[in-house]
């Protein structure tokens, strides 16, 4: 089972807000758009706007208050950076961002110690057979990380 297609920066940030709004979560944006503004866009010219396609890029800088503190960076390429409690989850697919965060905030996700490699995983189950996990940095086991912690 798939997720539903989230065409365009502009519809992954409506996506983000329906789930804010379902957890009652405060939310902020920031929108980067063109070439010269979005961070992916080092080459563009010093006042390029589009991209050399014609397209107009445009990123997006969500910030989500509760806890866990996350945030979400959505590209134009069709992916996101999603950061847990200072966990980076990078290249997320632009579709899976309603799912991943319904995860974190609806206590699907948890954090698992391992003795190898050593260390303790933030792992996000989705629908389907999707799951990312990333290494938490031992000094960052944040109230919320120890809280969603599983043997």
């Amino acid at each position: 089972m798939g997720h539903p297609r989230l065409p365009s920066t502009e519809t992954a940030v409506v996506a983000v807000r329906e789930v804010a709004s379902a957890y009652n979560l405060e939310m902020t944006v920031t929108d980067d758009i063109g070439a010269d503004q979005t961070s992916r866009r080092a080459s563009a010219g010093a006042f390029a706007v589009l991209d050399t396609d014609g397209s107009l890029p445009h990123e997006a800088f969500i910030e989500l208050g509760g806890a866990p503190a996350v945030t979400v960076q959505v590209f134009p390429e069709d992916d996101a950076k999603i950061t847990v409690d200072g966990v980076e989850f990078e290249d997320v697919p632009r579709d899976s961002v309603p799912a991943f965060l319904r995860s974190v905030y609806g206590g699907i996700a948890y954090v698992k110690g391992r003795f190898f490699p050593p260390g303790q995983w933030l792992v996000v189950p989705l629908p389907g057979d999707e799951t990312y996990k990333e290494l938490v940095p031992r000094a960052m086991l944040s109230p919320w990380l120890a809280r969603n912690f599983r043997s």
